[in-house]
């Protein structure tokens, strides 16, 4: 083989991988060179966590014990949690956790991270401060 056709042969191998890992997703859908499963957003109260379709991300005060959501059931139907791919991995202040039913959820810096099914677009916070302050809008 000329060096010609090895040197075809090496750039056309090269050009397959990269169309190969020209999508840098992984299964969760995540980009590999950014695993945060949120990001800061903007609302009337100022930066917020939002989810991919910016919709703010909440805590619960009552999530006291690390690592797990007491949120299950009814409260999950309305305030649902941020779910993590079963085989998402922890990444700096994001770890997930293991819910009551079996599957997984992100946690931002150890606090369990869920939506609001009142909220109608990106930017709204109506779940801040609802029963009596128990839930909050999560703050980067």
């Amino acid at each position: 083989m000329s060096i010609r056709n090895l040197l075809l042969a090496g750039a056309l191998a090269l050009g397959v991988a990269a169309c190969s890992n020209s999508d840098m997703s992984n299964s969760s859908g995540m980009s590999d060179m950014s695993m945060a499963p949120a990001k800061a957003g903007n609302s009337a109260m100022g930066p917020v966590l939002v989810d991919t379709r910016g919709m703010t991300l909440y805590t619960f005060e009552r999530d006291t014990i690390p690592g797990k959501s007491v949120c299950n059931g009814p409260c999950a139907q309305n305030w649902p949690p941020l779910m993590a791919s079963a085989n998402a991995r922890p990444s700096g202040d994001w770890t997930v956790i293991n819910r009551e039913d079996g599957s997984k959820q992100w946690a931002y810096k150890g606090r369990p991270l869920y939506g609001w099914v009142r909220d109608q677009k990106p930017g709204d916070t109506t779940g801040d401060g609802f029963m009596n302050g128990a839930w909050r809008a999560a703050k980067p």
